[in-house]
């Protein structure tokens, strides 16, 4: 990952490879940001409109790349767009920043060390161009043999350009606690964001539930988290008839994996379910042609949840944090689970499956009800669950339900503040009447309209009394199909991720509504 310092070195005389300033869309052209003053005077104050006359605007994420003025060390200084330009006695949000900073760092890759001169007004800004930084910076490569031809080098043999190496943030306060710590706290975020998305990029050869649930195992040794893997026949034994339905027609068994980090001082605890298919074939309901080249990406909700327990481990929060990783891979064979079959489930309660790629509703009400035995507080889960609220929400925003509305509004700001698009989605009552069946309890399948909303009503059936639960549907964001933007890469995002952070954060202040 990439290196980062806080320095209060000049720009001219710090020797990188770039100088990364910022530009604002003003409303009379393009507008140099604080940070970047050395740098304007150096271009006589006309900085402005160099890059107006090269057609930068400051739009958000514009990258405009110019030689650096005579005397600086740095060849190049790379402009990036802040997007529009705050009110007066106002600075940019951190969103913004981050955004910047990210779009940056994927244009600055196979770069050894960069210069980034964004503005810097107090702490958070600083923890924000870090994230973006080591967010943006992201590649995924471990299949790619141009990659390992290149080592990085720019200019060797092969296309592929390593990550950029380091990252010197200017106008930081290196002996100031709090920028050292949100520095700190930005690594160890971004580090566990991207192994999740490395988790989401891998091919499903590569990653069965099996292998999955060792990569936990590693991860939790290293980070002194107490780990459980249930396998087969420990689920058989423990009844978990949703998980077993679905993974029955795989040669790769199911698993439950539970992570437990516990904090000495914690008053909270928290439960964190993930759904975990590492394919989704669709199983005997096969999904149609052209849905199934990026299903490896079925188990991102699984991927958040433990990248998330696994950040706040490291950054040692005063809660008590249980990841709860429903893994299973979808397939049709002999052996599948049939639509017309009922599952028993974990909480003893009988479904008739009428659709079996309505599957991680079923792995998840296994893992919501063990989780609801535990009595925490507060559970979470996270699931690429519905095309349905891709529909209402977009390729980019995630909806956010629950049995609270304080809780849904608390996790939705959460989301909010740390910039994941999220929307909170209502549970009309009226639709669970659809999820009835003559055969069983219930059905997996309700009304097809509104069907993102009936997922939750689902899950709702599985969720312990008393205890507040939000469902996050992250279908949309969390595999990006479309061209890189802002820190987001190309295949696994990392959604819910920073959330689930924020949200344990905010418990152990003791401020989660």
């Amino acid at each position: 990952m990439t290196a980062l310092t806080l320095s209060t070195a000049a720009a001219p005389g710090l020797r990188a490879d770039a100088i990364v300033i910022g530009v604002a869309k003003g409303s009379n052209g393009p507008s140099v940001a604080p940070g970047a003053e050395a740098v304007d005077k150096a271009y006589d104050g006309r900085l402005a409109g160099v890059l107006e006359t090269l057609g930068a605007s400051g739009a958000e994420g514009e990258v405009t790349k110019l030689p650096a003025p005579s005397g600086f060390k740095a060849p190049v200084v790379v402009a990036v767009g802040l997007g529009a330009e705050p009110d007066k006695d106002a600075g940019f949000d951190g969103e913004a920043l981050r955004r910047a900073a990210g779009a940056a760092a994927r244009a600055l890759a196979g770069a050894k060390k960069a210069a980034f001169a964004l503005p810097l007004a107090e702490a958070a800004d600083a923890g924000a161009v870090a994230e973006g930084v080591l967010l943006g910076a992201y590649a995924f490569d471990a299949y790619k043999e141009s990659a390992k031809e290149t080592k990085g080098a720019k200019g060797a043999k092969g296309n592929g350009k390593a990550p950029l190496a380091e990252a010197a943030l200017l106008g930081g306060k290196p002996r100031d606690k709090a920028y050292k710590a949100a520095i700190e706290r930005a690594a160890a975020v971004s580090e566990e964001l991207n192994r999740a998305r490395d988790l989401v990029n891998t091919p499903p050869n590569d990653l069965d539930p099996e292998a999955f649930a060792a990569v936990a195992q590693t991860a939790a040794k290293e980070h002194g988290i107490k780990v459980q893997v249930l396998d087969e026949k420990a689920l058989t034994k423990g009844g978990y008839g949703g998980i077993l339905g679905v993974g029955a027609g795989s040669a790769s068994g199911p698993r439950l994996v539970k992570l437990s980090y516990t904090s000495p001082k914690a008053k909270k605890s928290l439960a964190f379910v993930g759904k975990g298919i590492t394919y989704d074939s669709g199983g005997i309901s096969l999904k149609p042609a052209g849905h199934n080249e990026t299903m490896k990406c079925d188990m991102a909700g699984a991927a958040a949840v433990f990248a998330a327990v696994v950040a706040a481990a490291r950054l040692g929060l005063e809660v008590n944090v249980t990841g709860w990783l429903a893994l299973a891979e979808n397939m049709p064979s002999g052996s599948a689970t049939r639509p017309g079959d009922v599952l028993r489930m974990y909480s003893g309660k009988t479904v008739e499956v009428l659709n079996t790629d309505a599957e991680g509703r079923l792995v998840l009400a296994d893992a919501l009800w063990a989780a609801s035995q535990e009595k925490p507080d507060a559970i979470i889960d996270v699931a690429t669950l519905t095309g349905a609220m891709m529909l209402a929400l977009g390729s980019r925003t995630y909806g956010v339900m629950a049995n609270d509305d304080a809780f849904r509004s608390a996790v939705y700001e959460a989301a909010e503040e740390v910039g994941e698009p999220a929307w909170p989605m209502p549970m009309p009552e009226h639709l669970r009447k659809g999820l009835d069946s003559a055969t069983a309890d219930m059905a997996n399948m309700g009304e097809r309209m509104g069907g993102g909303l009936v997922a939750g009503l689902f899950l709702r059936e599985f969720v312990g009394e008393g205890i507040a639960w939000a469902h996050l549907d992250i279908a949309g964001p969390a595999f990006n199909e479309s061209a890189a933007f802002g820190y987001t890469p190309k295949g696994g995002t990392g959604t819910a991720v920073r959330t689930l952070v924020r949200v344990a954060e905010l418990a152990a202040a003791g401020e989660l509504g």
